[in-house]
């Protein structure tokens, strides 16, 4: 590279004409290298040049539902940040929130249909809407109904509700929503607990920031789990303190998480062994109590707390404080859910609430409230729905495939078989904004907006009372030739005809939002009045969404049948240590290809850009492993190669692997960096359908290799000088 020479006097003779910084850039490297966006000749509506316009949306980075403000300037989203009177995080964001900039920038987007015919890399063959169109109308009238599958996100929106209406007047199967979050979360497996418990198959709610003191069996709320922005206000609040009592935290995890770091007392309990240990901790407030109900009669707590390796007088100092609080709060988490007995644990860690007698209470446990508007089915799909599907399409009973908001070849773990079973599907259709994974292995991407140039809504249901629909409005003019989902199936009925299209009259999603969110007409809500549809459409834009004024949870009615089989402990494999894969707290399960998010330390590791193993250093030592040492982490299904990354808050029996990285596609920032963990996990599947994820056995092997790891954290002040390891 030539360097620009300029004498300090011509430096201050450009400079007093604006050039200087011009000169010198353009002599640092070629200006091809950068991307350039002019401003607008003709500006948008509602801008002016100078002026920030700001506008309410909902964030697309997980099924959550945070309401955001976004900052724009003629033209250009520019910040983000949470909307303040959104009940779900209050103002609040999370880092997968700030960086949903990152995905509306991102020089990766698929920009425009293309013809991909299952290319290894993305096709550059573009193709007209109008055809894209006529190839999925051609799909829903050349294929029978049952041989039409729709494969989903997580997230209950309004495109979920669109197919929900489709599929039931085609009469095929309803559309499945799933992801990498739900599976790692266990929710239906909380779902049926709840059901056994009080009766309702509903997910629980937590009223963590009015209690004072929080009980969790694994359940990683300040990170990923369910509403993680929600459940951290709601433990500030906690911390707080209720009636000038400061809350106080335990946390039971193999491994010392975000959650558990920030607890009063972590407990590395060992994985299996939940039940026990909340058998073991029911007896001992019960006999603080006074009380004891049947199923704690033959409970011999001492005996229970050996097999899950906590020391018996940590655990009654743990139900010494339980009776004395007075809002206690018990909340099963991941760790606890998915294992072979996740259900006999979340009903046994629930049934802890009973104790407490909070259900229904200030504190304590409540049931979500309904729908704000008429939508079927609400519960979210289980691992075995998916392995249903796979089955089906294995056979060959699935000719046509639609896939939206969901990776699966990347995220369901590679043992199930979903990429070779892709290859009996006649026609596969993704509409991805990223060349993702899957989108790879589709004959067509028909690419939908990012979230911040989306119309839509979400039902909220996991992490407040109120009856919510958070609505989401574009906040810039799309980039690229990009179409939403929603008026590409809407367009396709048009041209396929029949009784679906009738069954759908809509003009465009405009229209058919419009047509959903018209009930809400004069319900009860704090901000929104309005008689009409178009004065009620725009307000819900200005505010973010409709909630109700009161709240409108469930309170659940306890019932004192339910059955808890006290089994030892079923591991996946036979094999020396635990391992324990977890989502991680920055990426998530589609945050890789952000570099702000790569970029941002992880928060007990501060490790970027690539994947890790925890190892105890008393285990590395065993082992002759050093800090940074490449191992082999072998399991009954798989093996990978990742760097080791010696970490003290970890059982020594046990491994810790985040989820996230490992892309083979999904664009620059997130192809070959790292490994991805779902690879060592099996097909085992619990009795509430979730997959046994938690209780997996593996192996350690030294390769001889060894590659640093990118961190934060300085080397001297962790080891003590700079080479020991």
């Amino acid at each position: 590279m030539t360097e620009p020479k300029f004498s300090r006097r011509d430096f201050l003779k450009l400079a007093g004409t604006g050039a200087a910084t011009t000169a010198v850039l353009t002599g640092c490297g070629p200006a091809s290298r950068y991307v350039v966006r002019e401003p607008y000749a003709k500006m948008p509506e509602y801008t002016y040049n100078g002026e920030s316009t700001f506008y309410a949306t909902t964030c697309q980075e997980c099924s959550a539902g945070c309401g955001l403000i976004v900052r724009t300037i003629q033209g250009r989203a520019i910040k983000v940040e949470g909307n303040p009177n959104h009940p779900v995080n209050l103002g609040k964001t999370c880092a997968r929130g700030q960086a949903t900039l990152h995905g509306l920038y991102n020089p990766d987007r698929v920009q425009f249909p293309v013809n991909q015919n299952r290319a290894e890399k993305l096709s550059e063959e573009k193709i007209e809407w109008d055809d894209a169109i006529s190839i999925i109308g051609e799909a829903l009238t050349k294929y029978s109904p049952g041989e039409i599958a729709f494969l989903m996100g997580e997230t209950h929106d309004h495109l979920f509700d669109l197919l929900n209406k489709l599929t039931t007047s085609l009469g095929a199967p309803p559309p499945l929503r799933f992801g990498a979050l739900s599976m790692f979360e266990g929710r239906k497996t909380m779902e049926l607990a709840s059901f056994e418990l009080f009766g309702e198959l509903k997910q629980p709610l937590f009223d963590i920031s009015q209690s004072d003191m929080v009980v969790s069996f694994g359940a990683n709320f300040l990170e990923t789990w369910i509403s993680p922005v929600s459940f951290t206000r709601q433990y500030s609040q906690m911390r707080k303190g209720v009636n000038g009592k400061r809350g106080y935290m335990v946390h039971f995890e193999p491994r010392m998480s975000q959650t558990a770091a920030v607890a009063d007392k972590w407990i590395p309990i060992k994985p299996g062994t939940e039940t026990f240990a909340t058998l073991a901790l029911g007896r001992l407030i019960a006999e603080a109590t006074g009380t004891l109900p049947e199923i704690y009669l033959d409970v011999k707590a001492e005996e229970l707390a050996d097999k899950a390796g906590i020391e018996i007088d940590q655990l009654q100092e743990i139900a010494n404080r339980f009776v004395q609080s007075e809002r206690p709060l018990v909340i099963p988490g991941s760790w606890a859910l998915g294992q072979k007995a996740g259900l006999d644990h979340a009903k046994s860690i629930l049934s802890l609430n009973l104790l407490a007698d909070n259900i229904g209470r200030p504190g304590g446990v409540y049931l979500s409230p309904k729908t704000a508007i008429e939508s079927t089915p609400q519960s979210i799909s289980s691992t075995r729905d998916i392995e249903n599907l796979i089955l089906r399409i294995k056979s060959g009973s699935v000719k046509v495939l639609f896939v939206h908001g969901v990776n699966p070849v990347f995220e369901i773990p590679k043992s199930f078989g979903f990429p070779e079973a892709m290859e009996n599907v006649e026609l596969i259709i993704s509409f991805a904004s990223f060349p993702d994974e899957t989108a790879l292995l589709s004959d067509y991407i028909f690419p939908d907006h990012t979230g911040l140039e989306s119309w839509g809504y979400k039902h909220i249901l996991t992490s407040t009372p109120k009856t919510t629909l958070s609505v989401s409005q574009p906040v810039v003019v799309p980039y690229y030739d990009t179409r939403s989902t929603v008026d590409v199936i809407l367009a396709a009925l048009k041209t396929a005809g029949g009784e679906s299209a009738d069954s759908l009259p809509f003009a465009d999603e405009v229209e058919f939002i419009q047509s959903q969110i018209t009930p809400l007409i004069g319900e009860s809500s704090p901000l929104i009045q309005a008689g009409e549809i178009k004065t009620f459409t725009a307000q819900i834009q200005q505010f973010g969404g409709w909630w109700s004024e009161d709240d409108k949870s469930t309170t659940p009615s306890p019932t004192s049948d339910f059955n808890l089989d006290l089994k030892e402990p079923v591991y996946q494999g036979d094999r020396e240590f635990f391992l324990v894969p977890y989502i991680s707290p920055i990426l998530g399960e589609k945050g890789a290809n952000k570099p702000w998010l790569q970029e941002t330390p992880d928060p007990t590791t501060t490790v970027m850009w690539n994947t890790w193993v925890e190892i105890n250093p008393q285990t590395a030592a065993e082992l002759g492993i050093h800090d940074d040492d490449i191992v082999k982490i072998i399991t009954d299904v798989g093996q990978i190669e990742v760097s080791a990354y010696l970490y003290p808050g970890i059982r020594p029996d046990t491994i810790g692997i985040p989820f996230g990285q490992g892309h083979t596609a999904y664009g620059r920032y997130a192809e070959g960096r790292g490994v991805n963990p779902a690879d060592l996990l099996g097909k085992e599947i619990n009795d509430a359908g979730d997959l046994v994820f938690a209780t997996t056995k593996a192996t350690i092997q030294k390769t001889g290799k060894h590659k640093q790891l990118a961190r934060l954290e300085s080397r001297i002040g962790v080891y003590g000088f700079e080479g020991e390891h």
